[in-house]
């Protein structure tokens, strides 16, 4: 058999879906699939399970199974994004929070957790809000980075509508949670805003 790396991305699919339908073979339910997604596995990756079956021929088994790889090859990009693990410039953790955030259609707000050495010790997503925005609640960043023993944070959020411009409430939750921290003795070395377009540093634009 040849190597999955000479497989077209309609084959590595129909590996995936196994078995196709009376009417259709693996191979042409995984065309109709890519095609949903626009024939853009990046696309494909921000379609959820429930959307996926309503692709005749695809039950919920199969589009989990199609999930899990793509959430697979998301994490394996992630992790080699940051290999070293820790944060030197706003540009290795934008790149990392780009393929992190980039197939969420609304708004989350995430941080990450650094140690002394400015060593990641743990990323997660704090809140998912509506199309307008989201909403992070200083308290539970907080409580977490005492619980992840983090001497440092890095505020992080998504704008899918593409725009890397802070909104002025980007700006006073910011300040907010900075406040709040000081008084831990926690640092906020940086809020990222990042999208499709590229990334938006407060550290680097000294807004911070």
């Amino acid at each position: 058999m040849s190597g999955a790396e000479n497989l077209s991305n309609s084959e590595l699919l129909a590996i995936l879906i196994h078995h196709g339908t009376r009417e259709k073979t693996a191979v042409d339910l995984a065309k109709e699939i890519l095609k949903l997604g626009k024939d853009n596995l990046v696309e494909l990756g921000k379609l959820s399970v429930k959307e996926l079956t309503k692709l005749k021929g695809i039950g919920e088994a199969k589009a989990i199974a199609i999930a899990a790889a793509l959430e697979l090859g998301r994490r394996r990009q992630a992790s080699s994004a940051l290999e070293k693990q820790v944060v030197s410039s706003s540009h290795d953790i934008a790149a990392f929070l780009q393929i992190k955030l980039k197939d969420f259609r609304r708004e989350v707000f995430a941080v990450l957790f650094l140690n002394r050495a400015n060593k990641i010790n743990h990323f997660e997503i704090i809140s998912e809000g509506g199309i307008t925005g989201t909403v992070a609640d200083p308290r539970i960043i907080l409580r977490k980075a005492l619980e992840e023993d983090a001497v440092n944070i890095i505020l992080c959020h998504n704008h899918p509508s593409g725009s890397l411009k802070p909104s002025r409430a980007d700006e006073e939750l910011t300040s907010k949670i900075k406040d709040a921290a000081r008084l831990f003795d926690i640092k906020v070395l940086d809020h990222i805003i990042v999208s499709d377009n590229g990334y938006y540093s407060f550290a680097d634009e000294g807004i911070l």
